[in-house]
């Protein structure tokens, strides 16, 4: 079992930054990948970004590209997502989330096996 716990999150307005961290704790080893996904009132979750543990490779989606910076302490077992120029649009519930077989299907959210409590993000305009 492994447990993830948010922190960060916080309201900004547009053009600010925010950071967020995921902490794992428990059988940790067995993760593969971490990721970020967002949920808006009303809307599917969706995928931000994630990182696989032992290679960092690191994957985005285009909305959050040049903006969002995903990173790992693999010392600490945390991962942060470094968010800047934020939008209105980034407004949601961010979610990280941890894979143990680290598949193709890195921005599926039923590909992840573990899931925090979210933090919410409140960007204004």
């Amino acid at each position: 079992q492994v447990t993830l716990v948010e922190s960060g999150g916080g309201s900004v307005q547009a053009g600010g930054s925010l950071r967020l961290s995921c902490a794992a704790s428990g059988r940790t080893f067995i993760m593969s990948r971490m990721g970020w996904f967002r949920q808006a009132p009303g809307k599917e979750r969706e995928f931000v970004c994630a990182v696989t543990w032992s290679a960092g490779s690191i994957y985005y989606t285009d909305s959050v590209k040049g903006r969002f910076t995903i990173s790992r302490d693999n010392a600490k077992n945390t991962v942060y997502l470094q968010m800047n120029s934020l939008k209105p649009e980034d407004t949601a519930v961010y979610y990280c989330a941890a894979d143990k077989d680290g598949t193709s299907k890195f921005d599926r959210p039923n590909e992840y096996d573990y899931w925090g409590q979210g933090t919410q993000v409140t960007v204004s305009s």
